[in-house]
């Protein structure tokens, strides 16, 4: 049975707001030492208030970069999350899915539409 971590954001950033990316990064750290070691990741939501993409970012969604979705898949969880945190999540992990599978091409499309 592989071995689990639990990281709960309101005891790592230190109150309900989950909002900075630095935050974020602190979280990230947890998880990634976690899946390289491949154990099971579970974040918990509980006490969380109010959350940003630009945390869920540096959190989660730089986990794409790093590991293969099906790794993520199986070793990270979340609960005690409300279902518009949810939706919120879901968003950005869509966005990063797109953004890790052609990189290059996401960013050359960015450029072209900011100089527009």
């Amino acid at each position: 049975m592989l071995q689990e971590i639990r990281i709960s954001l309101f005891e790592v950033v230190g109150s309900p707001f989950c909002v900075a990316s630095g935050d974020g990064q602190k979280v990230y750290e947890r998880v990634v030492t976690a899946l390289h070691a491949d154990k099971r990741a579970t974040i918990s939501f509980q006490n969380v208030t109010t959350l940003t993409a630009a945390f869920l970012n540096s959190a989660i969604v730089q986990l794409y970069g790093v590991f293969s979705e099906e790794k993520i898949r199986t070793l990270l969880t979340v609960e005690d999350i409300e279902q518009s945190d949810l939706a919120l999540l879901k968003r950005v992990v869509d966005n990063a899915k797109l953004y890790f599978k052609d990189p290059k091409r996401y960013n050359r499309v960015i450029q072209e539409v900011l100089r527009d």
